[in-house]
């Protein structure tokens, strides 16, 4: 019974209508830039509102031509993952023969991926792109819709009284034999009997289902906590385990001590202060034990900074961490370290940023911005690092191994998105989708001396309309620029 509750509750859920899923601060949505063998996809994997549901994908294919494309649903660790399911194929657009579109059930939450067959005149190959899945929110039922079906309710209660009336009233009658009172009394004591059992049954089905729903909404998924505190320079970061957020069975595996190093660190902070937008800093605290980071802090100016933490678990959940920092105006900071960055745009209110971004070295970033930005749209946005005359800089490095790393975060703080020139997901999370592919070509993690364009692309869509701040770090000559621009998206 309680299973067949919870199908029931899921499918009327999807009826209701819930809200948009929201992952890693208000950006549910995969964008990604995969090679499979010879052939570049650019996919772009939209999540479902609820769990189980059905991720809509996207593909849009360049390099030698592709016939077919075929997706599967997989675990991204675990036993399961060693068997996938039977494949589905994507549809290839009428108009445009690179794009393919298809749909997936994710059956749970937790750490999938979405494998891609790809077939075409370079023969077949494979990629993986990591999707994290999980319930966020639902809403309640529309007034409307409840109005509806409690008039329905009512009209079967009632039906129910009289069904059961007459049939104590009427039904050992032979024809044309006229009821008599005892008849029409036992009838409206069968009707009244009636209508208390239906009430009951109704009382009991509505304590029923909000248990039920009680369960759903336990189900939703909630960030780990993360709890700063400041002594000297000296940051702590506590990160707080399942059992302190009384997370329902499912969100039981997560833990703060299974953390995976992405980029060679088990913690990208971004620290912005508020609420300006006028101070950032990327930096990298420590691990000292287990869910307790570190760090020293470099200089900053006073105030108060919205932490954005990003972890990767061992099965490449990815999570983004927030909380609040106050940081006093005396606080003796020491030397950015080496892998660290920073910059210090002018505030939001002394209006939006444009195209070039002017860096204190000299050097300057441009944004190739495209001339309109519509929300849930899938972008590559490029930007470029020019030397002081304004020619490519040749003297580029990867940054933590690529080519560059960007932050989009939407100045009301609901949306917030750390991205990398392969795309939005983590890359612990793609070494796990590639452990066990031959094709390895599409990880960027290239080393220092490696030659590295002055131009770089990054995969994002903005999740909502409204404005946003973007972060761009490249790095040249051992020197980590970070490049601030603004973005008016409709």
């Amino acid at each position: 019974m309680k299973k067949v509750g919870r199908i029931l509750l899921f499918v009327l859920l999807i009826v209701w209508g819930a809200a948009p899923a929201r992952a890693h601060v208000g950006n549910k949505d995969v964008f990604e830039q995969v090679n499979a063998g010879p052939y570049k996809l650019f996919v772009t994997v939209r999540t479902p509102n609820v769990i189980p549901g059905v991720a809509t994908i996207e593909v849009r294919a360049s390099g030698p031509a592709v016939r077919s494309i075929r997706i599967t649903p997989v675990p991204l660790t675990g036993e399961a993952s060693k068997h996938p399911p039977a494949s589905d194929a994507m549809k290839g657009s009428a108009v445009d023969p690179a794009f393919f579109t298809g749909s997936l059930w994710l059956m749970a939450s937790g750490s999938w991926q979405v494998r891609f067959e790809v077939d075409g005149a370079a023969g077949a190959a494979s990629a993986s792109v990591p999707v994290p899945a999980m319930p966020l929110s639902i809403l309640p039922m529309q007034r409307s819709m409840g109005i509806v079906l409690g008039v329905l309710g009512l009209i079967l209660v009632l039906g129910m009284a009289g069904i059961v009336a007459a049939a104590v009233r009427e039904a050992r009658l032979q024809p044309g034999v006229q009821v008599t009172p005892t008849r029409r009394r036992r009838a409206l004591i069968a009707s009244l009997i009636t209508l208390a059992v239906m009430g009951l049954a109704v009382y009991g089905g509505a304590k029923w289902w909000n248990v039920e729903a009680a369960g759903y909404a336990a189900d939703i998924y909630r960030p780990l906590s993360l709890r700063p505190a400041l002594r000297g320079n000296t940051l702590d970061l506590n990160i707080g385990r399942h059992d302190d957020l009384q997370s329902f069975t499912k969100w039981k595996s997560r833990a703060n001590d299974d953390l995976l190093p992405d980029h060679g660190h088990l913690m990208h902070l971004y620290a912005i202060r508020q609420p300006g937008m006028d101070a950032v800093f990327h930096l990298h605290p420590e691990q000292v034990s287990a869910g307790d980071l570190r760090m020293t802090l470099p200089a900053m100016p006073g105030g108060t900074y919205k932490l954005y933490g990003d972890i990767v678990h061992a099965n490449g959940f990815p999570e983004t961490l927030i909380a609040e920092l106050v940081v006093p105006a005396d606080m003796q900071g020491a030397a950015l370290a080496s892998e660290d960055a920073s910059a210090m745009p002018p505030a939001l209110s002394q209006g939006e940023l444009g195209t070039t971004y002017k860096l204190p070295d000299g050097y300057s970033m441009v944004w190739e911005r495209p001339a309109e930005l519509t929300a849930d749209t899938a972008y590559a946005l490029r930007f470029r690092l020019l030397d002081p005359a304004g020619k490519p800089a040749m003297d580029m490095q990867p940054y933590l191994g690529m080519a560059g790393h960007a932050a989009f975060v939407k100045t009301d703080g609901s949306a917030f998105a750390h991205t990398h020139p392969e795309g939005s997901a983590a890359m612990a999370a793609m070494m796990l989708a590639k452990a066990d592919s031959a094709d390895m070509a599409g990880m960027d993690m290239s080393g220092d001396d490696e030659k590295i364009s002055s131009s770089v692309d990054f995969p994002y869509g903005f999740p909502s309309a409204g404005r946003y701040r973007v972060f761009i770090q490249m790095k040249h000559g051992g020197t980590v620029e970070t490049g601030v621009f603004d973005a008016d998206v409709r």
